[in-house]
């Protein structure tokens, strides 16, 4: 018996079918993700209502394909001859000097709702350019995976801002990503010229694949629903010695490392809401402890309502943390988690989850200012 999902038009499905159009020159920053309901291109899509002359992908590149941090060249687009320019790296003032010569900014890629995954920053950078220079900033909004009904984690403090982390938003902020270039643009006094074309039939309540919409990968390694949940809480292993599970085939829903003892750690942690952790081994074909075989720990998600992955994360780190003389904790760290409170000598895991679960439930209540829907 077929499982009945419901039907949502992502904002390019809806500017498509509305028969909307753009004045002037036109870029679109986009990647693999910018697709319709029928995947086919936005490019293409867009290439028909606009005088599109140029193209700009975020980390991973255009076609997704690049690995995570690794450097984006700028090309020219194969099948449309566009030039292609990288707005992901040290330099990228090439990709400026093009942003700025534009009447028009799309932006169309799909987020997973977590504060440290990059895209959103590529978004907010462009939406300062564009105020700059006096360019409109248009956002094709797309579902959060993960939904619209929960926050949590902790609110970054501006010390640790980076481009995994801008913004003192929590871990998991529950905005789309129309939502979030509404609330930043203003609350960062970012000032663009912006116009989000919403979706339609997309509740909070949904996750991504509750909805009729195919599930591409935004990035080489999310590659489910589930592990944009998981990767709420599991990231930050990626500043420890622990290997996130890159170089498998469940990446950040397996933890480990050659000297883990997953069954102590696994009994520390003790029984979570919506969540089994099982000892499991895998061996990483790339990243941390490359081709060496490892103890692991899987998480298993059997309730999505129920599961706060921030929490999890923060018990299993400060499980093996108290278990493993092993364990090393890079000071970037603080990058990820948005403080240096997990740094201090006297950390008391059940005291920084109440903290930031408090924090995050009163973001929470200010960001419903921006939301699009119910």
């Amino acid at each position: 018996m077929a499982i009945l999902k419901q039907k949502v038009l992502c904002g390019a499905d809806v500017f498509a079918r509305d028969d909307l159009k753009l004045q002037g020159k036109c870029g679109l920053i986009t990647n693999h993700t910018g697709v319709l309901r029928d995947l086919s291109s936005t490019v293409d899509m867009l290439k028909s209502k606009c005088n599109m002359t140029a193209l700009f992908g975020p980390e991973h590149g255009v076609r997704g394909d690049v690995q995570a941090g690794e450097g984006v060249v700028s090309f020219a687009d194969e099948k449309t001859g566009l030039p292609v320019y990288s707005l992901f790296g040290d330099d990228i003032s090439e990709s400026e000097k093009a942003l700025r010569t534009l009447d028009t900014v799309v932006f169309d890629i799909q987020d997973v709702g977590a504060r440290f995954y990059t895209y959103a920053y590529t978004m907010t950078d462009a939406m300062k350019l564009c105020a700059e220079h006096g360019v409109k900033f248009v956002v094709f909004d797309r579902p959060n995976p993960i939904g619209g009904i929960k926050a949590e984690g902790t609110i970054l403090d501006r010390r640790f801002s980076s481009f995994v982390g801008r913004f003192p938003t929590p871990t998991r902020c529950g905005l789309t990503i129309g939502e979030f270039a509404l609330m930043m643009n203003e609350t960062e006094n970012i000032g663009c010229d912006l116009t989000v074309i919403p979706m339609d039939g997309w509740e909070r309540n949904l996750y991504y694949d509750e909805t009729d919409l195919v599930f591409i990968q935004p990035s080489p390694n999310i590659p489910t629903v589930d592990t944009s949940f998981v990767y709420i809480g599991t990231c930050i292993f990626e500043d420890t010695n622990i290997s996130e599970g890159r170089g498998t085939t469940k990446p950040f829903e397996m933890i480990g490392a050659p000297w883990l003892d997953s069954k102590k750690v696994i009994e520390e942690v003790g029984c979570q809401d919506g969540v089994i952790l099982r000892e499991c081994s895998f061996t990483p074909t790339f990243s941390n402890y490359e081709n060496v075989f490892c103890h692991g720990i899987q998480i298993h998600v059997t309730d999505r309502d129920s599961f706060s992955p921030f929490a999890l994360g923060i018990r299993l780190l400060d499980a093996i943390r108290q278990t493993h003389k092993e364990f090393v904790i890079d000071t970037d760290i603080t990058k990820l988690i948005g403080t240096d409170e997990i740094l201090n000598p006297d950390f008391n895991a059940e005291e920084f989850i109440k903290k930031a679960e408090e924090q995050s439930a009163r973001w929470q209540e200010s960001s419903k200012k921006w939301y699009l829907y119910k």
